[in-house]
């Protein structure tokens, strides 16, 4: 039987429901106490609400505004700049050193609109656009698309953009703008139903919270918003001792993925890059030669975002070029 989760109770449930106790506005925080706790390898599904009260349609527009952001509004404080995030999990027996993989099992839309803001002074052309504009964009759930104000039809193509474990203790509560090692604010469109996310875990119990729902996000997320908007995710969450990490990694059922974030693009490049030859070399034998060759002539540089602070770049190999061959993943 699965339990909800609705008051921040740990509890042997299932489903993480969004509400002021289960949520946390603006930030991680290594001391914040977990609000369910599984087992490692269990599966959890997790409801997140998008947006403050600035960003929700006006009333009788007939659109469908879930009750819990209204009350999150109105009961969450809302500590730092950033997204409301639907959690922690705690992982029993995930320690410090371990890596948590999450599984993304499915993502599925939770209301008909999503939103999206220009705002002076941020975004990729902070100077060129002056003025600040909020957009409600109707979502169609049964077509799978969104229309735009001139008429264009876009498809949609949901994914969290926030999904992290709690930061160092030593960090204290940061934002959840800016992704960091622990991952948080990775905004990869790459990261729907079928990928996995493998996070470096530094606090017991691992701490897992996502928010952030993207209903379609260009590469590079340009204009500080993609089609924000309510998710539901459902998770397989393992704690995985046979390997260490430093940094997030991800994967598809085609590409392997590695990650860098940084205020200076080139360094994203040099640590995205830099991992993936060091993941290459992980699972074939070959050299790091033979790897920093193979990522020239087969692996792909992409623009995460450039909007947070520190900005994203991942690079993606085809798994089918790099075969496992050890014990690694």
């Amino acid at each position: 039987m699965t339990e909800d989760v609705s008051k921040g109770m740990n509890t042997m449930g299932k489903t993480l429901h969004a509400s002021p106790e289960t949520c946390a506005w603006g930030y991680f925080d290594a001391s914040l106490p977990p609000v369910l706790e599984i087992e490692s390898g269990d599966t959890v599904t997790i409801e997140t609400v998008s947006g403050g009260p600035d960003q929700i349609p006006q009333q009788g527009t007939g659109f469908d505004i879930p009750p819990e952001l209204l009350d999150i509004h109105a009961r969450a404080e809302r500590q730092l700049p950033g997204h409301i995030l639907t959690g922690p999990v705690a992982v029993a027996g995930a320690r410090p050193g371990d890596v948590l993989e999450v599984e993304i099992l499915d993502v599925q839309l939770r209301q008909d609109w999503g939103w999206n803001i220009i705002r002076p002074l941020a975004g990729t052309l902070p100077d060129d656009f002056q003025n600040s504009r909020l957009e409600i964009i109707p979502l169609d759930l049964q077509v799978m698309r969104a229309r735009l104000s001139w008429g264009l039809e876009l498809p949609l193509h949901p994914f969290f953009g926030v999904m992290g474990v709690a930061p160092p203790p030593n960090w204290g509560r940061i934002s959840t703008i800016q992704p960091r090692a622990h991952g948080g604010n990775l905004d990869n469109k790459e990261l729907g139903a079928g990928a996995t996310l493998y996070l470096p875990i530094f606090t017991e119990g691992a701490l897992f919270s996502c928010g952030d729902g993207h209903a379609a996000q260009g590469d590079g997320e340009v204009c500080v918003t993609a089609i924000e908007t309510a998710l539901t995710g459902t998770f397989r969450l393992t704690t995985r001792s046979d390997f260490t990490l430093t940094y997030p990694r991800a994967k598809t059922p085609t590409h392997l993925i590695t990650m860098g974030m940084h205020e200076d693009l080139d360094r994203c490049v040099e640590m995205a890059l830099r991992d993936m030859i060091r993941w290459i070399v992980q699972r074939t034998g070959i050299s790091r030669e033979d790897a920093y060759m193979l990522c020239s002539l087969a692996g792909d540089l992409r623009i995460t975002q450039t909007v947070n602070g520190n900005k994203g770049v991942h690079m993606m190999m085809e798994a089918a070029m790099v075969p496992l061959n050890t014990a690694a993943t």
